[in-house]
């Protein structure tokens, strides 16, 4: 039951946007939430039961609400982001990194220095990043050091200075990697050319740095300058090809932010793309672990706000999968065709690629907690009694009803048990009547096992539609097992899952791990299944070509069919081969029979 006391603060919540945080009784901050109306949005939370078990633990641990009214819902979005990552409420989603990225700095001060570093110091210098490659900030800086020699040294070289004679060039303007401004040898003016040069391939844009040093070769080769030419030549050539592989889109795309989302049942994975001019300056992938169930749409809502503010983006256009409404001054594109698309989904695959890599690294290092987190879950999209960690598969084969075989395949922790593999040539039944041979594998199958006193399976999965399911469960039934072990039908068309007395399919996501894990075991049965009906018609077909041969008798058609396994394979052995296999004089009988010699 709820407290009067929370009651009266609920029916005391504005309407108005804001942000809104959960208290316990300790006066421990639980979750952070922001809304568009305060008071729809947070008596949601108690005039229902929620989906998981989370939210309602959340709930029922709620003694005080406070909250913040703000102008618009922007402003509740940044708000909830900061108040997120200050307080770092238990039931709200962690943005996992918190590293500190390398900057490339562009220092106010005259004769500008250009470094790497990972302190901002706000005293009006520039600083361009925060990169998430290390190799992609060294790759820039030693770009920028074959096209512009410029100074390496911390001299304070104020226009007094160097007047005064205070300095003297070092070894870096004798070997050509710096033009001497500490003894003003090269004009300040100059100097801040090559600055600015830089600064626009730091954004991406290299057609004004290509544009200058074209200029100047041809004015090198007018003046039969040759050997300058050549040097400036090789520039250009440089900067070519680092613009041709960072280029990937139309070079008209420009300061656009890309976002994508890829998610699973626990976590989300956020990748961000900046593009300048054409060209990927900046690549970022964000984990987010859930609390709450919550939405793509919310995920990636949080993450955006979440990355601008880290990175300082302020570009007005971002890409985004989705409609989204992230206020009036950013406009959201959702491609369907084009450049534009293109850049979206290599966005995707990299957040694909990404939860990949952290998938296989969470096998490696604690395989167990791997495999309980897909049975956890699968018990949860079935609707289980207990974790599915031993399953069963069938699958019947057979072409026009001849040898009618199934097939059983087993699972156990998520992964193939083939030794526990069983092969089923169907007895009982005449003709094609797939239906009559399910209830008579499944029947044969259990009953062996309740026999033997082997372990059933927690979940009996039928490759079929609703009449194959209705016909596991007659033997299911007449062994007594119903309620005992679950069973599920999944029809190969859409995909849906059918449960015994439910007309309703079941559809699960299509990226769900729990409907990945049912493929695998409806294809591996078929695949065994197939497998093993071929090898019976081999045999059968080898078995009447061989009992029509004059003078073979029984003893030496199983060599035969143990050795060559089909028709074909014994019409093209040699008459040595056969030979080895059943002796000379049969072996001529043989091949006689399948070559008769022409007149």
């Amino acid at each position: 039951m709820q407290k009067p006391a929370l009651d009266l603060q609920i029916l005391t919540l504005p309407d108005n946007p804001g942000v809104y945080q959960y208290y316990d009784k300790d006066g421990k901050i639980l979750y952070v939430g922001k809304a568009k109306n305060l008071k729809k949005r947070v008596s949601s939370y108690f005039n229902k039961i929620h989906d998981t078990k989370k939210t309602n633990v959340l709930v029922r641990k709620i003694v005080t609400i406070k909250h913040i009214v703000v102008p618009t819902e922007t402003d509740a979005l940044l708000l909830e982001n900061n108040l997120i990552k200050t307080l770092q409420p238990r039931y709200n989603v962690l943005l996992r990194d918190d590293k500190s990225y390398p900057w490339i700095c562009i220092k106010k001060e005259p004769f500008s220095r250009i470094f790497l570093t990972r302190r901002m110091v706000k005293d009006g210098s520039e600083y361009f990043g925060p990169y998430t490659n290390f190799k992609m900030v060294y790759t820039i800086l030693d770009l920028i050091k074959e096209l512009y020699p410029l100074r390496t040294c911390n001299y304070d070289l104020s226009k007094s200075n160097i007047d005064s004679g205070k300095f003297k060039v070092c070894l870096e303007y004798h070997i050509g990697n710096c033009k001497g401004p500490c003894e003003g040898l090269e004009p300040l003016e100059e100097y801040q050319r090559q600055v600015n040069a830089i600064r626009e391939i730091l954004k991406g844009n290299f057609k004004e740095s290509l544009k200058d040093f074209k200029k100047l070769m041809n004015n090198y080769a007018q003046n039969l300058q040759f050997e300058e030419a050549q040097k400036i030549k090789e520039k250009i050539e440089v900067l070519e090809n680092y613009q041709s592989r960072s280029t990937i889109v139309n070079p008209k795309i420009t300061n656009i932010d890309v976002f994508s989302i890829v998610s699973d049942e626990s976590a989300a994975y956020v990748n961000f793309l900046q593009i300048s001019h054409g060209s990927i300056i900046r690549s970022h992938t964000l984990e987010i672990k859930k609390k709450l169930d919550e939405s793509d749409e919310e995920l990636l809502e949080l993450a955006i706000i979440e990355l601008r503010e880290r990175f300082n983006l302020l570009s007005k256009e971002i890409i985004v999968p989705f409609e989204m409404d992230l206020g009036e001054n950013i406009k959201t594109t959702v491609p369907q065709l084009g450049d534009k698309k293109q850049i979206l989904d290599l966005s995707i695959r990299n957040a694909k690629f990404y939860r990949i890599e952290q998938l296989k690294q969470l096998q490696i290092v604690d395989p167990d907690r791997h495999v309980n987190r897909i049975m956890a879950q699968m018990q949860k999209d079935l609707r289980l009694p207990v974790e599915p960690r031993h399953i069963e598969c069938f699958d019947n084969s057979n072409i026009q009803g001849t040898n009618p075989v199934a097939a059983c395949v087993v699972f156990k922790d998520g992964k193939p048990s083939k030794k526990d593999y069983r092969h089923f040539n169907v007895k009982t039944v005449e003709g094609p009547d797939d239906f009559a041979s399910m209830t008579e594998i499944v029947y044969r199958r259990y009953k062996r096992l309740l026999d033997e006193n082997q372990p059933l399976p927690q979940l009996i999965i039928i490759d079929g539609g609703k009449g194959q399911l209705s016909s596991a469960l007659k033997s299911i039934d007449e062994l007594g097992l119903r309620g005992k072990i679950a069973i599920i039908g999944i029809a190969k068309r859409l995909e849906e899952l059918f449960y015994p007395g439910d007309s309703i399919p079941l559809y699960l996501d299509k990226k769900s791990e729990t409907l990945k894990v049912i493929q695998q075991l409806r294809n591996e049965a078929h695949r065994f299944g197939i497998t093993f009906h071929r090898d019976k018609r081999s045999k059968a077909a080898l078995n009447s070509s061989v009992e029509s041969i004059p003078g073979i008798g029984e003893k030496t058609m199983l060599a035969l069919i143990q050795h060559f396994k089909s028709v074909k394979r014994l019409k093209l052995a040699t008459e040595k081969e056969i030979s080895a296999v059943v002796g000379v004089s049969r072996a001529k009988k043989i091949v006689d029979f399948y070559h008769p010699k022409e007149n």
